[in-house]
This record gives structure tokens, C-alpha cells and sequence, in this order.
């Protein structure tokens, strides 16, 4: 079967933090609407090599990204490059880390934001940079924004898999820690906006994946492996039906979940999908 994909990674957003913070989200398991699982990330716990694990299904010691500060183009078949392959199309609104990972040129920051180029692994997106960001700016876009420009992408381009990527609880969580009160507060926007989204884009016929690349520790932290790194929720909206609730889920079977429900058969490499 053949379905389309929006997968969106809220960055930074840990499992418990997902859990008590996101009544939209939450509700919707409750009323049966979505699925809910814990899900194990691999390590280390950083952004960069976690968007290329959840994209290649591989550990960052295999795929060879084990840093942001290592960041550089995908090397390995990924759910972009095997889409599109596959004649599928493919879109993302998400930061200029996804770019570099996707986007086989080099990035400018006056002209890069908006991007189209069938021949390229993303092929329709928005990015943004959120260049200079801290506690006295976050310079993040604002969450419903980010669901209007997916939404736009879905209306205009009809892609057939849409990344959206939220840096904000990230950022809020390296200010103040992931046991603040900006943190958690950042959390509901996110699934406040996801609220207004969600609907709009199961109507368009895309089953919706909401999930994180890591969590927060307290002390403004991750990359290591406390659970709190590791733990994250994976949410389903969609007919498939997954494993027992109480099972945690493997990030490493991402790419080829979302692979196998675009009807695209994933790479021999990735581990096996559960979906």
C-alpha cells in the first residue's frame, strides 16, 4: 500500500516532557485517534547525527555523523534519496542542518530559505538558519508558522513524504533547562499548533508522524545516554496498526516504517521497520 508521509520532528522534546505537556496529542491516544509509543534513540544524543539516523535507519557510527560540529552531506541511502529514486516527491520546512544532510550544494543565507530542485534529495522546502539564537533571542519561527508552510507545501507540491522540523524546544531547553518552565511551556505550542494542523493534513490524506530526535537533561544538556536523552515519543495518526503500546520502539526502524508506508522498499542496510 502506498500512502504519504508527514513525519514531524520536534526537536528536543522528550518523552515525559511530550507525555504531561501535549494535551492535543494525548487526547488524541486517549479517543483512539493516534497511537502512542515510547521510542529509544540511538547515541549520541545530538541533533545532527540523529535527523541522518532517523533518515538512513543506521547507527551514527555507521552512517559516519557522530557530531553537529561533523556535519556534512548524507553518504548513505536515505528516506529522501530512496523517495525520490522511487519518483516520489519529497518536501521539508526545516533547519539548515537538513540542507546540508540533503541539499547537495553549499548554503546561502539570503537565498537558500526557500528551495526548489527536483534533482536534488529535497526536492520543495523551506529553511531557516535561527542564526545567533540563545536566552536573549531564540530566533525561532513561530510553531504555527511552521504548520502553515508544510501546509502550503502539501497544497502546492503534493509531496509524497514532508518533514517538518521544530527547533524551539531545543533551544528553550539549552536556555533554561529541560525542567523549566520555558521548556515545557515551548512543548504546548509545539502540540498547540499541531492541533490546528493535524486535521487539516489527515484530510489531505497524509498519515501524520509526530516524534524527537532527543530529549533534555536539567542542566541545559544532551548527548549522552541518560534516559532522559534517550526517551522521546513516536505518535501515529494513520490505519496501520504497530506493535503493543507497551513495547518501546527502536529510532533505527523509522526510515524503513516510513519507507514501507510510502510503498518504497527500504534500504538492505536499515533496520526493519514497525509499522
Amino acid at each position: 500500500m502506498q500512502n504519504k508521509i508527514i513525519l514531524v520532528i520536534m526537536d528536543g522534546a522528550g518523552y515525559e516532557a511530550c507525555v504531561t505537556q501535549c494535551g492535543y496529542l494525548e487526547g488524541a491516544v486517549e479517543l483512539g485517534q493516534a497511537q502512542r509509543w515510547k521510542m529509544i534513540t540511538a547515541t549520541p544524543t545530538l541533533s545532527g547525527p540523529m535527523y541522518e539516523t532517523i533518515h538512513t535507519g543506521l547507527w551514527p557510527h555507521e552512517h559516519g555523523i557522530t557530531s553537529n560540529e561533523g556535519m556534512r552531506a548524507s553518504e548513505r541511502p536515505n528516506v529522501f534519496s530512496l523517495a525520490r529514486e522511487a519518483d516520489k516527491t519529497t518536501a521539508a520546512v526545516a533547519h539548515a542542518y537538513y540542507h546540508r544532510l540533503y541539499v547537495d550544494r553549499p548554503w546561502d543565507g539570503l537565498r537558500s530559505v526557500e528551495h526548489h530542485d527536483p534533482e536534488t534529495d529535497i526536492q520543495h522546502a523551506r529553511f531557516y538558519s535561527m542564526e545567533g539564537y540563545g536566552a536573549m533571542n531564540a530566533v525561532a519561527p513561530a510553531e504555527i508558522d511552521l504548520c502553515a508552510q508544510v501546509t502550503l507545501l502539501a497544497e502546492h507540491h503534493a509531496p509524497d513524504y514532508l518533514l517538518l522540523h521544530s527547533c524551539s524546544a531545543d533551544t528553550l531547553g539549552h536556555s533554561f533547562g529541560g525542567d523549566s518552565k520555558e521548556y515545557r511551556y515551548q512543548i504546548w505550542m509545539i502540540d498547540n499548533a499541531l492541533s490546528r494542523a493535524i486535521p487539516i493534513w489527515r484530510a489531505m490524506g497524509y498519515d501524520v508522524m509526530v516524534t524527537a530526535d532527543h530529549g533534555m537533561n536539567a542542566e541545559q544538556h544532551h548527548g549522552g545516554m541518560e534516559k532522559i536523552m534517550r526517551e522521546v515519543p513516536f505518535y501515529y495518526f494513520g490505519e496501520a496498526k504497530g506493535p503493543n503500546p507497551g513495547k518501546s520502539l527502536s529510532q533505527l526502524g523509522l526510515a524503513a516504517t516510513i519507507l514501507d508506508r510510502l510503498g518504497v522498499t527500504p534500504d538492505a542496510a536499515m533496520r526493519p521497520g514497525f509499522l
